[in-house]
């Protein structure tokens, strides 16, 4: 059996998924047989796999990186919120149940045996496995029924390593008491440190990590610097805000900006859509929240929904509604993406996630739509290449064909597809022409711009940053011979 360590982070959005996705691509530069693994992943953000199943998108980018294609083996347990208290449940790519928080206890023992048997069986196939841990390992509120933390850890003997973003604050109390709230069993899995998001000296933050060190007896493998460049497939929730721009703009090629602005749904799925656009010279892409944010936006896009009616409905009480109807009436561009385009039909019947029955849509869109019990999952290459995650199929459809992959009407387009705009001959395009129905004639579309190869490149930079600023060579150790002997740090919190 391989060697396999688990990459923790002391919180979410602290650069877990980074750090595997850069050890798994460093690791196959060196022709190392590696794979990805994450045990249970939260999120709305997806990906389609070989076998059509669906698994967390981080998983699948760290597949990638492996240079392997994505897998319902690297990611067997997918929760998808649909609301503060319940989730879809996903088990090996498929839904299998709803589950709320309350509840979640009872299905325990059947997902950690899941979960058991397939990190087993990658281990018995690769020569190494990645694990990405799944929030943070101190919430000990729910170590009971953890399958993703230490509860996987102490299960399968792996060795910890806890990465924090230090651009938050707070850094070395966050690795402190990540490990003293630990019970001792689970503290000796907790081998040591890496640092992320620096900015500064790595001097000034050296003696602190020397006291880390003498407190904790675990030291720190690296400090990896802040970098700009690391945005693309975002996953968690928490860095999609509003008023945040997306990604890292760059000037534009013509005379004018074409601005963007992506509605941030409460239960906004694949967000990561949008990340195409914002890789576009001159393209300005901002997460809003209310009708005033889209006064100066040339282009509106309404993204992907986990909840489209609960969603649709919080459109209408945020007045976000009637601007983008107001937007549309003024032949500005609409883009909608999936649940967004849901949003866009005439009327949509739902019986299966918010059973409101017919609603109706916001009508830019001559078409309808109804929710299915079983949901599409279907992945495609050619002509253009996306995939599609969802339960409502459009039953009606009078609006014009665009592109072989959705409806257009003016300059309102929508399509069930996400990853679709990672089409560069077909964001060109669709840029081109919603640049001239928004005015933006000196906007001018780059004709040099390859997302997957940004992808790649930014799978290379992470790597690199590890070489770099990482002892990659001690944290490899550790697969070798397991969990050092480490202390137990004593705080009287813990019996």
């Amino acid at each position: 059996m391989s060697g396999a360590l688990l990459v923790a982070g002391t919180t979410s959005d602290a650069g877990k998924s980074m750090v595997v996705a850069g050890l798994c691509r460093l690791l196959a530069h060196k022709g190392v047989r590696v794979a990805p693994f994450k045990a249970q992943n939260m999120s709305n953000n997806s990906a389609v796999t070989v076998e059509g199943g669906e698994i967390g998108r981080a998983q699948a980018l760290q597949a990638r990186a492996a240079g392997l294609p994505p897998s319902v083996r690297f990611n067997p347990v997918l929760l998808k919120p649909g609301s503060d208290r319940s989730s879809q449940l996903v088990l090996r790519g498929q839904v299998v149940d709803t589950v709320r928080a309350a509840d979640y206890h009872t299905h325990r023992r059947r997902l950690a045996a899941v979960v058991a048997d397939e990190l087993r069986s990658l281990r018995d196939e690769f020569d190494v496995v990645i694990v990405e841990g799944a929030g943070s390992p101190a919430e000990i509120n729910l170590r009971a029924t953890d399958i993703a933390n230490m509860g996987l850890a102490r299960a399968a003997g792996l060795p910890v390593v806890v990465v924090g973003d230090i651009d938050r604050g707070g850094l070395l109390a966050h690795f402190f008491g990540t490990v003293a709230v630990l019970e001792p069993a689970d503290q000796r899995l907790i081998c040591g440190f890496v640092v992320n998001k620096f900015r500064g000296d790595p001097a000034l933050l050296a003696p602190g990590l020397e006291q880390l060190h003498e407190l904790t007896g675990r030291p720190t493998y690296g400090v990896i610097p802040y970098s700009d460049e690391l945005w693309l497939d975002t996953e968690d929730s928490v860095s999609v805000v509003a008023g945040r721009t997306v990604g890292r703009p760059h000037p534009p090629r013509g005379r004018e900006w074409l601005r963007i602005g992506a509605i941030r749904l409460p239960r906004i799925s694949n967000s990561t859509d949008l990340e195409a656009l914002a890789c576009e010279p001159g393209v300005l892409v901002r997460w809003v929240s209310d009708p005033a944010d889209l006064a100066d936006a040339d282009v509106v896009v309404l993204p992907g929904s986990k909840a489209t009616v609960r969603d649709l409905a919080w459109l209408h009480e945020r007045g976000l509604a009637e601007a983008v109807l107001d937007h549309a009436r003024r032949g500005r561009p609409v883009l909608g993406i999936c649940g967004g385009f849901q949003m866009l039909c005439a009327r949509i019947e739902d019986a299966v996630e918010s059973r409101a029955g017919t609603v109706s849509g916001l009508g830019l869109l001559d078409a309808d739509i109804a929710f299915g019990e079983t949901k599409i999952l279907r992945h495609h290459e050619t002509p253009w290449h996306g995939y599609e995650i969802h339960h409502g199929r459009l039953i009606r459809a009078a609006a014009d064909d665009w592109c072989g992959v959705g409806l257009r009407s003016g300059a309102v387009y929508g399509t069930h597809w996400h990853g679709l705009l990672d089409n560069d001959e077909l964001r060109r395009g669709w840029l081109t022409e919603a640049a001239s129905a928004a005015g933006r004639h000196g906007f001018v579309v780059a004709d040099d711009i390859d997302v997957r190869a940004r992808r790649d490149a930014q799978l290379d930079a992470m790597a690199d940053l590890l070489t770099s600023h990482v002892d990659v060579d001690a944290v490899l150790g550790l697969l070798d011979g397991g969990p050092p002997e480490l202390p137990t740090i004593t705080t009287g919190l813990v019996p």
